[in-house]
């Protein structure tokens, strides 16, 4: 067996080789990889329903099938075993069978966003040392193949650009059908289970998203505890809501989880009500995750009426950000679904409020760790243990959480400590019940004049108020106080506009100190959002830094 003391990918950083053998005694890891995992579903249920899109049905057999022949064909190419390639594809069933294809040729999927362009791509394609991208021809109107071949001209490294392209569609110069390279199944070296599986792409908010490289022994063990604390069976149907690339739609528990569990994926190309309610109705979806805003749009929808059968959806997870109270308390009336709050990242922590939990628990935190070989703990910012209950930085390690980035020596002295645990960037405090609530991110806070703000704390109190939909804080440079509260607040109807007076007003009958009161507030029809869905407090930044003026 390849001794996990050795990186198996230049600039990965392996788990200590004690800590190593104590997850595998304990078959936490347990030398299974994902082309396995697939392969044993198609031996016990091959005619079962493996995944759904608009226009696609394939059976466990079939994508099997599909994944071996195009791992084949890769090997053809010249994609061998080690080599990172992008894959930057919608939801859509095709995004399975590529990813599969890898997974069984060895080589490694770099998980990017539909919504991330050149100056993304280039760095990252850098970083990875990409060999080859694999993406659509055309999605909503956007030119990937222009995309891809830009990132080509820049990335030396860059052999390949291979495309999923739609019926009548054409490749362009310099490009390849993906279809050409499905050949008859030949059996392939493929990877180990201490192989990195794959990179990801971690989930902050400024500047160019840091690599993180997952091996198939660690990502399955999250993928298995994942499915069984959300309960998936044979008879699950996981919804690819949000973009699929991103480690909540694909690990908690996500696709993976669901096909690991026996159970069908479906896709929806866009997470609107519109699109996505009919597809719950079509084909008898059980259970999908959304970020916050999404979760309001779809509740919102439920309570205004629509049309569509919801009654196979059990479950609905709300995750990516803090879900707040307000929504929290909605979500399951108006859907007739259970709510399951997820707090994660993808370097590896997952917490979830469980599916028995009383409603309490459910509305009022973002759950628990979900092993029992979790660590973590709660510190200031010298590092040195708070008060129980206190709020402070949350540090973790743990059988699936990372030891450093993928070759990024800098990201790791900032992110981890001198005995490699993560500081994960979020200010918690955990009850005794060991349910953690989330307060934000250590950027979210607003220091004026020399008082902390929570700016999850006051969003909290805006959602109260009658005219308000949806509300963002923000802090601004400002020379006396260091920074300013700007409140962005989306307004509950078109007829009363939240003011400045008002909201203070409203803040300040709730008991809030003087000091956490808005300097400014700006009323916008929608907010900014990230590649994945969640509200960026970056562009909202921005904006204000472009000349965005509050009342």
């Amino acid at each position: 067996m390849l001794d996990v003391t050795e990186p198996v990918l230049p600039g990965f950083t392996p788990w200590p080789a004690d800590l190593a053998r104590h997850y595998r005694d304990r078959n936490l890891w347990t030398g299974e990889t994902f082309g396995d995992v697939l392969a044993a579903r198609a031996a016990t249920a091959p005619d079962r329903i493996a995944v759904l899109d608009p226009a696609v049905r394939w059976t466990y057999a079939e994508l099997h099938h599909r994944a071996r022949s195009m791992a084949t064909g890769l090997a053809r190419l010249g994609i061998g075993r080690g080599e990172r390639v992008l894959v930057q594809l919608p939801n859509r069933a095709e995004f399975v069978e590529v990813v599969f294809a890898l997974f069984e040729l060895g080589a490694l999927p770099v998980f990017c966003l539909p919504a991330h362009r050149a100056a993304e791509l280039v760095p990252i394609a850098r970083a990875a040392g990409a060999t080859a991208v694999i993406t659509c021809g055309t999605h909503q109107r956007f030119d990937y193949a222009a995309l891809a071949a830009t990132v080509r001209a820049e990335v030396p490294s860059l052999r390949h650009v291979l495309l999923v392209l739609d019926h009548g569609q054409d490749s362009p110069e310099g490009a390849h059908d993906i279809a050409e390279f499905r050949d008859e199944p030949v059996d392939l070296a493929g990877p180990s289970a201490a192989d990195v599986a794959f990179l990801q792409l971690s989930g902050g908010s400024t500047g160019i998203p840091k690599l993180i490289a997952r091996t198939h022994d660690d990502y399955l063990y999250s993928v298995r505890r994942s499915a069984e604390i959300c309960e998936l069976d044979s008879d699950t149907v996981y919804l690819a809501t949000l973009p699929i690339a991103h480690n909540f739609p694909m690990s908690s528990p996500g696709i993976l989880g669901a096909l690991w569990a026996g159970g069908a994926v479906a896709m929806t190309p866009d997470p609107t009500p519109a699109t996505a309610f009919p597809l719950i109705e079509r084909f008898g979806v059980t259970i999908t995750g959304l970020v916050p805003p999404l979760a309001r749009l779809w509740t919102e929808r439920a309570e205004a009426g629509q049309p569509h059968d919801l009654s196979s959806l059990r479950v609905l997870q709300v995750g990516g950000a803090r879900c707040q109270d307000e929504l929290a308390r909605r979500v399951g009336p108006a859907l007739g679904v259970t709510l399951q709050q997820v707090f994660g990242m993808a370097e590896g922590l997952v917490c979830y409020t469980r599916l028995d939990d009383p409603i309490e628990v459910v509305v009022g935190t973002q759950g628990r760790p979900m092993s029992e070989f979790d660590r973590i703990a709660v510190v200031d910012d010298t590092g040195a243990p708070v008060a129980p209950g206190s709020q402070g930085n949350l540090i973790t390690q743990g059988p699936y959480t990372i030891r450093g980035y993928y070759d990024n020596p800098e990201a790791d002295a900032r992110s981890f400590t001198a005995d490699g645990w993560y500081r994960t960037g979020d200010i918690v405090s955990v009850r005794p019940d060991g349910n953690l609530i989330v307060a934000g991110r250590a950027g979210d806070w607003v220091n004026r004049g020399g008082e902390k703000v929570s700016a999850e704390e006051l969003e909290a109190h805006l959602l109260e108020h009658p005219d308000v939909r949806d509300a963002v804080i923000v802090g601004t440079p400002d020379p006396v106080l260091g920074q300013r509260i700007c409140a962005f607040v989306q307004p509950a109807d078109s007829v009363r506009r939240p003011t400045l007076t008002t909201v203070r007003s409203f803040v300040r009958q709730r008991g809030v100190a003087a000091w956490k009161m808005p300097d400014a507030v700006v009323v916008v029809d929608e907010f900014p959002e990230t590649g994945v869905g969640k509200t960026s407090r970056k562009e909202l930044r921005q904006l204000l830094a472009d000349g965005a003026h509050g009342n």
